[in-house]
């Protein structure tokens, strides 16, 4: 299978799904209200916290199903391990439901503090909550499938379908059905269900006949136990690391001044879908090489898979730093929410830079079977990081909370990488640090700061708008021209190009 098909439409659509879920947020506040707003973030954390549900046994069967691809499992014992991942996902998902509508009452009364809604309709909205978690948790099954048999074309055209009627179908509900936040979770849920109808049956359409019918089978789930205690382990730690800060700002905040840590958070979460295609295309290419025992290939494709997370993430994370209140109030033409989740955007946007440049060296070690190292990264950062989150909190509030996610991931950059490549890719290190994180991220943020300098004064969202799409253009440029294998793909492709114009 391609590797650069499989990246350009994992680029293409989820750079799709990254729009649909951004573009459509001011107008989900002017709706619903920052309070009600804040709910949708509440969800999106007890979305992560109900992933130690998962056990790791999706990204377990997405490497099954890459090795599958290279010979290692037969179409019965690949079909057996997806029925029996499924029967584990069934019984998950309805523990949600049951969890979540047991617990509703007493998060709206007493975790959440709400100000404005109706505790009764806080209640509702989070029992509903667990039908939209049960529906796409259950998605990751066949999700996981689908990106081990590395059919990224399929899955991100059926996601960019999906998220446009996920998200710009939620708009004509606010519209025209009911501006309520229930409406808004119901139509998340209707969603959700078709999304894992259509995955579950596509899933089965890829896989070979099988002798017999797919079925439970507990010897294959010990199979891949190791792995998969491996990846839950490292799920859980890195829960804690990503989601405490919410965690203890849904407690201590507002639920309006929560709302505006959410939305900072959702637009410095949309770099991950600057890397995540990336990573999602290479890592079962990387499993496939090493099953193979092709080195020479393997670590000409770790090193260009890292310049261009570098190229993709760079700009766009400076620019969101160096101009955050500006990039919200040219998005939205909210002054008053530029001004409180600005700062909180500038701080998280860097800290997710960071954690993006850790993207291919992980699929790395997930490639070589090797969950060790990221155990231990994240049992050492939990016992710094956590202690350090229950101190700025109270102290600082949402923007301390911002800063210890930055230091969090600066320490993975530092110190995770040098352990990773004792291991692994001995002679490899030097060559990362420069061409994909030092040489590339110097540049950026000398085009960056430039950009700052030169900026106009003006009082014209569209003006704006412009000037921040040329700082970005600015600064991608300069990111290009110190890394390694884009500039030199970028030379080719403007070599082919003359040539091609010479000949006609």
């Amino acid at each position: 299978m391609s590797l650069q098909r499989n990246v350009r439409a994992a680029y293409l659509g989820q750079g799709w799904t990254a729009l649909m879920g951004l573009a459509f947020i001011p107008v989900y506040i002017r709706y619903l209200g920052v309070e009600a707003w804040g709910l949708v973030g509440f969800m999106a954390m007890m979305q992560a916290w109900f992933a130690l549900l998962d056990m790791g046994l999706a990204p377990t069967l997405s490497r099954e199903m890459a090795r599958f691809s290279a010979g290692a499992h037969s179409a019965q014992s690949i079909r057996n391990l997806l029925r029996s991942l499924e029967t584990v996902y069934v019984s998950v998902a309805l523990s949600v439901v049951m969890i979540v509508w047991l617990a509703a009452p007493l998060l709206a009364s007493q975790w959440l503090q709400v100000e404005r809604l109706p505790v009764q309709e806080v209640a509702q909205a989070i029992t509903l909550m667990g039908w939209v978690l049960a529906a796409r948790m259950a998605e990751q099954v066949y999700r996981g499938a689908i990106l081990g048999l590395q059919q990224l074309v399929w899955l991100n055209a059926a996601q960019s379908v999906l998220a446009t009627l996920r998200w710009g179908g939620a708009v004509a509900v606010l519209a025209w059905v009911s501006p309520t936040v229930e409406a808004f979770f119901l139509w998340q849920g209707a969603v959700s269900v078709l999304t894992l109808a259509v995955f579950a049956v596509q899933t089965y359409r890829w896989l070979p006949r099988a002798p017999r019918a797919a079925r439970f089978d507990l010897n294959e789930l010990r199979l891949v136990a190791r792995y998969a205690g491996g990846m839950a382990v490292t799920t859980v730690l890195a829960l804690l690391l990503t989601q405490v800060d919410k965690l203890l700002l849904s407690k201590l905040l507002p639920l309006d001044q929560f709302g505006y840590y959410t939305l900072a958070g959702s637009v410095s979460g949309a770099l991950y879908f600057l890397v995540g295609p990336l990573s999602t295309a290479v890592a079962p290419r990387l499993t496939e090489l090493v099953a193979r025992s092709d080195q020479a290939t393997l670590v000409a494709t770790y090193h260009r898979a890292s310049q261009w997370t570098a190229v993709f993430l760079i700009a766009p994370a400076l620019v969101l730093a160096t101009f955050s209140e500006r990039v919200l109030l040219a998005w939205s033409g909210e002054p008053a929410l530029a001004q409180h989740a600005g700062p909180l955007l500038g701080v998280l946007a860097v800290g997710t830079m960071l954690n993006g440049f850790m993207q291919v060296p992980y699929m790395m070690q997930l490639a070589h079977g090797w969950t060790g190292l990221a155990v231990r990264l994240n049992a050492v950062a939990v016992v710094m990081i956590v202690p350090a989150i229950f101190w700025a909190v109270p102290r600082y509030g949402s923007l301390g909370a911002a800063w210890v996610w930055l230091v969090l991931n600066a320490f993975y950059v530092l110190v995770g990488i040098q352990f990773m490549h004792r291991s692994l890719l001995l002679r490899e290190k030097w060559r990362w640090y420069r061409d994909t994180l030092v040489l590339p991220l110097l540049a950026g943020a000398a085009a960056s700061g430039l950009a700052k300098l030169c900026w106009p004064p003006t009082g014209s969202r569209a003006i704006d708008a412009l000037w921040l799409v040329g700082a970005a253009a600015l600064t991608a440029a300069a990111v290009v021209a110190a890394t390694p294998a884009p500039r030199h793909f970028l030379w080719l492709r403007l070599v082919e190009l003359r040539g091609q114009r010479a000949g006609a």
